[in-house]
């Protein structure tokens, strides 16, 4: 039995490994257009930073090394141009030569992947992506030509455009990034990218949110913002769409996201063709819907069960929760599942839930902060998403997160997760922990919240706002209009409240939940600000128009 699989790194080369460990006898031949077949493309932007200093660390695995290893027969330089289906032929054009030969096979992997999303060129400004070894060739060549590279436009917030600031950055350049979109990130709501803007700003990056490229003379680059750059270098970090075109030439058919429709095996609409990688739909964990994911983890593991379905095995994909993180300068920012935009967008009832947690006990030297936002369907309690901001500690905490949702884990479970404690590590209610004890005291009634937004409506209704955080705190930074009664003063001050119902909150909601327990239970209808002031002064710098923080 032959398998031919069209394209190498993550995808690919991952069933083509685990083919040959369960099959010794089969015959597995891998087409590759470019010169390297399996690359760490998610370390390139660090080897243009100059973190990954020796450049053959990127390169993982070599033809002549998969094939003492695994026997395979990998043929770099070699472009699939045509499949014929009826004939389970596969048409290829060797680059170096020009010559072409056709190939049979009888089962087939696409892992073809993804393209960038755009490929214009600006002006005389060189453009790259940074997607393969070659394009980081061509940008450490610019870095160190004679005169230098002084400045840099990266195009582009999500995770690439920001990996690729921080690391023009760290090489010395003026780098400017522009964002399409209202805030960078866009997988996070914007409350939660707040900081990290900031912290780009902080280390020198030149933030343009709702701004484009408007046109390009010579090297002199016109923003939609009314800016004028003049960069020696651009980054098209736009994002990606998937290559499809020899799908189209096999007549499988494409979803409704245009990337290939498979099923739960990654077997498209046509019997011996499998496909693998970010070209590929996978299926939301949430919705149950097709949809676009590009990530590494989940092409080595789709790969994986192809190459067992392929071997006889009955393996299926799990739906994707999204899960991701980026790390800028020393701020992290991940998420998993979707975000609250996403969900209202969809018409889902929602409850958001925002903590401001420290990395670990704040008595250990060291401790960082974090927000952290969970989203619960109010309904059931079920887990829809998370985002965390923050240092140390937001990697193991977005990934417990994803391993209660995967476990199908109700929020306020979270409450009860026995997780490793010592001072250095967590505190005794870590802050996932935390998130449960909020969880579980909104769904029993315990305590009853608004968001952000929802705070100027609340006080429209008739709501008096009360800030319960001590005088100084309230000199530092208030809410306009806010009546300040610190909570250690709030039973005694009870005829200070005006009638009707009561907005309370803290710095980040604990002590807004003691006060809105308090004044429940002394007859008053009192709610808590989800996150407190220093979550509404996030959402203030994001609304439209802009709230004054005073």
């Amino acid at each position: 039995m032959r398998t031919i699989i069209i394209g190498g790194v993550a995808g690919g080369m991952s069933a083509a490994t685990r083919l040959r460990r369960l099959d010794e006898s089969a015959e597995i031949i891998v087409f590759e257009r470019g010169p390297y077949v399996s690359c760490a493309n998610c370390g390139l932007p660090y080897y243009v930073g100059g973190i990954i200093t020796d450049r053959s660390e990127l390169l993982l695995q070599t033809p002549s090394s998969l094939h003492r290893r695994f026997r395979l027969d990998v043929r770099t330089g070699h472009e699939v141009v045509s499949i014929d289906t009826d004939l389970k032929l596969v048409t290829v054009i060797e680059l170096a030569t020009s010559t072409t030969s056709t190939e049979h096979y009888d089962t087939l992997i696409l892992a073809v992947g993804a393209a960038a999303r755009s490929d214009s060129t600006f002006g005389d400004i060189p453009t790259h992506t940074l997607r393969t070894v070659d394009d980081v060739d061509a940008i450490t060549a610019l870095l160190e030509r004679d005169g230098g590279t002084r400045s840099a436009l990266v195009i582009g917030g999500g995770f690439i455009g920001l990996e690729a600031a921080e690391n023009l950055v760290g090489r010395g350049l003026h780098t400017t990034l522009i964002q399409r979109g209202p805030h960078i990130l866009s997988p996070l709501d914007p409350e939660m990218t707040v900081p990290l803007e900031s912290h780009l700003r902080a280390h020198g990056v030149d933030v343009h949110t709702s701004t484009v490229i408007e046109n390009v003379t010579g090297t002199l680059v016109q923003l939609s913002d009314g800016t004028q750059q003049q960069p020696d270098l651009i980054i098209d970090a736009s994002g990606v769409r998937p290559q499809t075109a020899l799908a189209l030439t096999a007549g499988v058919r494409l979803g409704p996201t245009g990337g290939i429709a498979v099923d739960d095996q990654n077997r498209t609409s046509d019997a011996h063709i499998f496909a693998v990688g970010d070209g590929v739909e996978k299926i939301d964990a949430r919705t149950g819907k097709p949809a676009l994911v590009t990530m590494a983890g989940l092409a080595n593991r789709h790969g994986r069960t192809t190459a067992d379905v392929i071997a006889g095995a009955s393996d299926t994909n799990a739906p994707s929760l999204g899960t991701a993180i980026v790390a800028v300068f020393d701020m992290v920012a991940a998420k998993v599942g979707s975000s609250e935009a996403e969900l209202r967008a969809a018409g889902m009832p929602v409850r958001a839930i925002h903590t401001h947690p420290t990395s670990h006990a704040g008595y250990y030297p060291g401790a960082e902060g974090m927000s952290m936002k969970l989203l619960v369907d109010p309904e059931s309690d079920r887990i829809l998403g998370a985002q965390i901001v923050g240092g140390a500690g937001v990697d193991k905490r977005i990934d417990i997160i994803a391993v209660a949702m995967t476990a199908g884990l109700e929020a306020s479970a979270l409450a009860k997760l026995e997780l490793a404690y010592a001072p250095q590590f967590g505190s005794a209610k870590d802050p996932i922990n935390q998130l449960g004890y909020v969880a579980d005291n909104l769904r029993t009634g315990a305590t009853r919240s608004v968001q952000w937004h929802e705070l100027e409506n609340a006080r429209a209704d008739g709501a008096t706002l009360i800030d319960v955080r001590s005088a100084a705190e309230f000199a530092a930074g208030s809410i306009p209009g806010a009546l300040n009664i610190p909570v250690d003063e709030l039973r005694e001050r009870l005829d200070e409240l005006p009638d009707g119902p009561v907005v309370v909150h803290c710095q980040v909601g604990q002590r807004g939940h003691t006060a809105a327990r308090i004044l429940t239970q002394h007859g008053i209808d009192a709610v808590n600000l989800d996150g407190g002031f220093r979550t509404w002064a996030a959402g203030a710098e994001v609304r439209e128009p802009a709230v004054e923080v005073i």
